[in-house]
């Protein structure tokens, strides 16, 4: 009988323990333009280790969408946006407990494996070669938009436009291009030094960025994260010196 209840008493004792465990810990729920997937991977990565109480999901996605989902109340704490006007509104509408902070300025690349886009540059998408030219959906991407933008600046896109296909986001746009599904495209610099790509034996050529709209990204702490001090001490971890240059390592320029 003894043993019975020394058994008993032992798992209340552990199930008592773990309960305290994970009463303790802080969850994060972070919604993310995809375009930040590796560099944003990265930092919790490194904030992790002097941080193991807190346990962060992140969500990738269009900034757009993300946007709208916030807006009508989906339980992001933080909110990291390729353009950052849409935490700047969210801030507006009183959906944010925090400053709008910019984390990065984005640029957008030409990214195949066809050709070597540096030889021709914006010219390269009028090979004749080339059938398909993926892009993020410039309805609801930044990066989607910015692309649309470069071509009309350097007078291409209605010689291609039908040649054009569309991501979801600009991560999908770059798989697109990666699993075959087009032959070139124009993605974020963030993917395109990203390890997957790197090992794609792909090429890739910066675009200048007086032909788009500057693409200022910023960040955010949702209503949602009222009482989470992990929100506002992650946040600060962010502009730290040491993410910055993971962001910059990930192409994200870093206002002097």
């Amino acid at each position: 009988m003894k043993k019975t209840y020394t058994a008993v008493y032992l798992c209340v004792y552990i199930s008592l323990i773990v309960h305290i465990h994970i009463s303790a810990q802080s969850v994060l729920n972070i919604a993310a333009a995809s375009d930040l997937k590796f560099a944003l991977d990265s930092i919790i990565s490194v904030y992790s280790k002097t941080n193991q109480n807190t346990k962060i999901t992140v969500s990738y996605g269009s900034s757009a969408n993300f946007f709208e989902q916030i807006s009508n109340g989906a339980p992001f704490d933080l909110f990291f946006s390729a353009d950052i006007d849409y935490p700047k509104k969210l801030e507006e509408n009183h959906f944010a407990i925090s400053k709008t902070q910019a984390y990065g300025i984005g640029q957008i690349v030409i990214w195949s494996k066809k050709t070597d886009p540096k030889k021709e540059k914006m010219n390269c998408l009028l090979n004749s070669n080339i059938n398909t030219i993926s892009i993020a959906n410039p309805n609801h991407a930044p990066y989607g938009k910015r692309a649309q933008e470069s071509m009309v600046y350097y007078n291409v896109f209605q010689k291609i436009k039908d040649k054009l296909v569309f991501g979801e986001n600009v991560s999908q746009a770059a798989q697109f291009i990666t699993s075959g599904a087009a032959d070139i495209g124009i993605i974020a610099l963030s993917l395109a030094l990203a390890p997957n790509m790197k090992n794609r034996g792909g090429y890739y050529y910066i675009i200048p960025e007086e032909s788009y709209s500057q693409l200022i990204q910023g960040f955010v702490i949702l209503k949602h994260a009222n009482g989470n001090n992990q929100a506002k001490t992650f946040s600060e971890f962010i502009l730290s010196d040491i993410a910055k240059n993971i962001l910059a390592y990930y192409g994200f320029k870093q206002n002097k």
